[in-house]
């Protein structure tokens, strides 16, 4: 029996980003940690990143189901290339949406392992990214992938949003 796409999105959040968000660092946690003296300031801006990193995930995930005809997983891919909302200024702003959520964590439970987990997180995905996604999506789109690439960091995000050819 076909699974509903939408129990597909819900299955691949739960295997991924919630296990990277939520399953491991819960593992990762030591109270007696200290990252920081002044935990006020430090919770504030931890807020800051969680709700900033929290929506920049959901955003990208609806554009995925919405308009790519896909999920966030390698194993049920995008059919198009997603280049509308955040997708215009970075390549990649599910996963900085997921390292933003990681690193509002480290700063909310003051935890250095967790702020360690998002370096890992950061370093293991550009690796993935360079290695494995951009090859398979540049043999899947050819030159829209290859003129998005061109246009458009990977991480960090410019001012400019990119408008492909149409």
């Amino acid at each position: 029996m076909q699974q509903p796409f939408i129990l597909k999105h819900i299955r691949d959040i739960i295997i991924m980003p919630f296990t990277v968000t939520v399953i491991i660092p819960y593992l990762c946690y030591d109270k007696n940690q200290s990252l920081f003296h002044d935990r006020l300031v430090a919770r504030l801006m931890g807020v800051v990143f969680l709700v900033a990193g929290i929506f920049l995930f959901f955003w990208s995930v609806y554009l995925f189901w919405a308009f790519g005809k896909g999920t966030l997983a390698p194993w049920t891919p995008t059919q198009k290339l997603v280049i509308r909302g955040p997708y215009k200024y970075c390549r990649n702003p599910m996963i900085t949406g997921v390292l933003f959520v990681l690193l509002g964590e480290s700063l909310v439970l003051n935890s250095t392992n967790i702020l360690i987990l998002a370096g890992v997180f950061f370093v293991i995905n550009t690796i993935y990214f360079i290695v494995m996604e951009e090859p398979d999506l540049e043999e899947r789109f050819g030159q829209e992938y290859e003129a998005y690439k061109k246009n458009v960091p990977r991480w960090f995000p410019k001012f400019k949003p990119f408008v492909p050819d149409e």
